[in-house]
């Protein structure tokens, strides 16, 4: 049957075959092919919400299978609004001008005025055609779905490059050579990039059995590729193959592949039908540090590594070829010939760094620019040395080592190996100091100085490493902020928002009993007054108290929690960020409570008066002028409750402290019932607003509980 003939429901595939596409973008190209060829065949009709979609993404093909696809969308009842029956219509309900112009524009005449229905339309009545729209057919749906699946990819860089007529140029990632639509056994015609679509792809290019695979059907599809192509189609299952083999090869060979999902999915982008083989290297090598021989392996050959069961790396490494041969020799023996001398190269640089202490650098660092407003590296270390030896005092830490690591921080980048392989920084600045006879912890806190490098990486280990780590981050962000080169919206050139996330982490997960306002404020100092604006401490601080709410949202916290915390009066005086856990604590345990909701609506209400009376100083209430008994009982509740707040908050045990409060809801209930605390005699008006203020500030002493929302959702 020709696919004009097919009216059924069928499965169908679509593949571009390319040249080889750029593997760090495969999966994502992949998946956003396939994703968006099926949105727009279901919003054409073409294809229902629940079907089994299938996406294909090898080196030289992307490809989407859909199952159940329709050759015509079913049609669709369609009521036109023409327009008011006042305008449509005379006085005798007869079709004025304007309505027959309107039915002639589209395509209609006075013949079917006496199907035109009535129907409200807001508060006149308007006049609706009704008719029904043809489904689609799969043929045009499918040109709509290429064209937008097309222009959406996700495509890192376009090329553009001449069809075969000579004539016409197109744009795309790579120049294609191939296009595939089948609706079952039958060909949609479609075009795209200069192509028209068939049913023969390509497969392997050394090992396919046949070049080229004719289709016989859509389903056919993975299973001709995998058969008579010698390719596995599917990137998922491509990946998951590649695993396998690396399980099964590092267990025969007595270790296990280091794990990398990034190195992973490049690979598997990079191969067809892949075959894992073991590789050596000579075992004088694993003298250079193995982080060294690692990263050359990933990052330049696409390699595996072997480790031991410690962790330790081993002489052997795993690759993933694109053949299998019978006799793999010459394929093992070419990649052990290629990762030589990038190994070598990692060991001369390591012996030739060694050569010169780190200490010997620091003079070298003058000539290396930060940033050409806040001067060079050598500048920035002075100010580390000075803030890191500052918070290591605060932490209770030894400051001479702490100001010792800062100085010594930056010195391995001007190191041959950090030239060649900067993601190293810091790591082999801890071999180079430990190589120097530098302390221990100094060394530790050189590579530490860079965590968390990323989302969820570990922190420093002792408080050495954190007070270099919290000093650079701290400067960054102070003096980038400084000069006015702040983050906005998915824009962040300096990776600032990741700098004072990595600085809440530390306070937070370390309990760093840290004032956030002095560290800023000392981190401040370290410039000259004219580098930065007069407000980069407080900006700076607006900024991370911003990201702190994010962080904390994002790890499950309320909002509404969270705003009560951080609102408070004194963290926002005295902001101790190690103290926001514990306060969300209390606050989660304390809303648990029967009496949470009134007070926190009471709260709410004592805010709104205190505001809108304007007062000036606040001063302690006057027991003497206390008229009414509801007030002398609520002057008598909170003089009883203060000692036993005062205590908890003063050992940081907020939970108690809010729990001491719930025995304050009868008084404070009966107070706003009987007490009118806008009196006419100003020195009682005076004295209620003070018993207020004393009551406010006690019920706020932990966390601001006003900002809490009520079951119904709305603040109290």
């Amino acid at each position: 049957m020709s696919f004009a003939e097919n009216t059924s429901v069928n499965t169908l595939l679509v593949e571009l075959f390319v040249e080889e596409l750029p593997p760090k973008a495969l999966k994502k190209l992949g998946e956003a092919f396939t994703h968006t060829l099926f949105e727009s065949l279901k919003a054409q009709g073409l294809a229902d919400a629940g079907v089994e979609v299938t996406a294909f993404a090898s080196p030289r093909r992307l490809g989407a299978q859909m199952a159940g696809v329709r050759a015509r969308a079913a049609d669709k009842p369609v009521s036109t609004k023409l327009m008011p029956v006042s305008v449509a219509l005379n006085e005798h309900g007869q079709a004025t001008p304007a309505l027959l112009k309107k039915l002639n524009a589209l395509g209609l005449d006075a013949r079917v005025l006496p199907e035109l229905k009535r129907a409200p339309d807001g508060k006149a009545e308007a006049l609706f055609h009704d008719s029904v729209m043809p489904g689609v057919a799969l043929a045009e749906g499918l040109q709509k779905a290429l064209d937008e699946a097309l222009a959406k990819l996700p495509i890192p860089k376009v090329m553009t490059y001449q069809l075969q007529d000579g004539w016409r140029t197109v744009n795309f990632v790579r120049p294609t050579h191939g296009l595939v639509a089948l609706f079952g056994d039958a060909v949609v015609p479609v075009t795209v990039l200069g192509l028209t679509s068939g049913n023969a792809t390509q497969g392997h290019r050394f090992e396919a059995k046949i070049n080229p695979v004719v289709l016989r059907h859509a389903e056919s599809y993975a299973r001709q590729l995998a058969e008579e192509g010698a390719v596995i189609a599917s990137f998922s299952e491509r990946r998951a193959e590649i695993v396998r083999q690396l399980a099964a090869a590092a267990a025969k060979a007595g270790g296990k592949p280091i794990e990398d999902d990034a190195l992973l999915d490049e690979v598997t982008a990079l191969v067809e039908r892949p075959n894992v083989l073991v590789c050596k290297f000579e075992q004088e090598f694993l003298q250079v540090p193995q982080e060294c021989l690692i990263l050359t392996m990933k990052a330049n050959q696409k390699y595996f590594p072997l480790l031991d069961a410690a962790g330790k790396l081993t002489n052997q490494f795993l690759i993933v070829s694109n053949i299998s041969p019978d006799d793999a020799s010459q394929v093992i023996g070419g990649n052990e010939r290629v990762v030589r001398p990038r190994l070598a190269d990692a060991k001369f640089f390591f012996d030739q760094d060694r050569k010169k202490p780190l200490a010997t650098r620091l003079a070298a660092l003058e000539r290396v620019v930060y940033h050409n407003k806040l001067g060079s590296q050598g500048a920035r270390i002075r100010r580390l040395m000075k803030l890191a030896g500052r918070i290591a005092e605060w932490l209770g830490a030894d400051a001479a080592l702490a100001t010792r690591a800062a100085e010594l921080a930056k010195a391995d980048l001007v190191t041959d190996m950090v030239g060649e392989f900067p993601e190293l920084q810091g790591i082999m600045g801890r071999y180079y100091a430990l190589h120097d006879g530098e302390d221990a912890r100094v060394a530790e806190a050189i590579a530490d100085h860079y965590k968390p490098r990323f989302a969820g990486d570990v922190l420093a280990h002792d408080e050495i490493g954190l007070a270099v780590a919290l000093a650079e981050r701290l400067d960054a962000l102070v003096g980038i902020f400084g000069i006015g080169l702040i983050p906005t919206g998915d824009k962040d050139p300096f990776a600032l928002r990741r700098a004072a996330l990595g600085v809440l982490r530390m306070l937070l997960e370390r309990s760093l009993p840290l004032d956030l306002k002095d560290l800023l404020a000392a981190a401040q100092s370290g410039f000259d007054a004219e580098q930065l604006n007069a407000s980069t401490a407080v900006d700076v601080f607006q900024f991370m108290l911003d990201r702190l709410r994010v962080y904390l949202k994002d790890q499950g916290q309320a909002a509404d929690a969270v705003e009560a915390a951080l609102m408070q009066a004194d963290f926002m005086a005295t902001p101790r960020v190690d103290q926001v856990l514990p306060r969300l604590a209390a606050v989660d345990a304390f809303r648990q409570l029967p009496e949470a909701e009134s007070l926190a609506a009471a709260n709410k209400r004592i805010q709104n008066i205190l505001k809108k009376a304007e007062q000036g100083a606040v001063a302690a209430p006057d027991a003497g002028l206390l008229q009414i008994a509801a007030e002398q009982d609520l002057f008598a509740a909170v003089n009883a409750a203060a000692p036993g707040v005062e205590s908890a908050l003063n050992q940081r045990d907020y939970a108690s402290a809010l729990k001491q409060l719930a025995g304050l809801r009868a008084p404070v209930d009966r107070f706003f019932d009987e007490v009118m605390v806008m009196a006419d005699d100003p020195a009682i008006r005076a004295n209620r607003l003070n018993l207020l203020a004393r009551l406010g500030g006690l019920m706020n002493s932990v966390a601001d509980i006003a900002q809490l929302v009520a079951p119904g959702g709305q603040k109290a």
